[in-house]
């Protein structure tokens, strides 16, 4: 389901400001089968998801509880 991480100036930004990393996903993901996968994946709580569909791609935006910095799976999967 997870396709790939979003490294554009606004996913980064949320990064330090929101504990947020984004991801694309396949289209017809739901959001409870996302949270699913990532804590699974990554061994860390997921507090929150939204979603969003542009230009045919759904776009997932993670948000991790306060315990688990963002920053640290982003430096894992080698978004920075």
């Amino acid at each position: 389901m997870l396709l790939k991480p979003v490294t554009t100036e606004k996913a980064v930004k949320l990064i330090d400001i929101d504990n947020t990393l984004t991801f694309e996903v396949e289209r017809q993901s739901k959001k409870n089968e996302i949270k699913l996968e990532v804590e699974k994946i990554f061994e860390i709580k997921v507090e929150k998801i939204r979603t969003l569909i542009r230009s045919n791609k759904k776009i997932a935006y993670i948000k991790f509880r306060k315990e688990n910095p963002a920053i640290d799976l982003a430096t894992k999967l080698g978004m920075i």
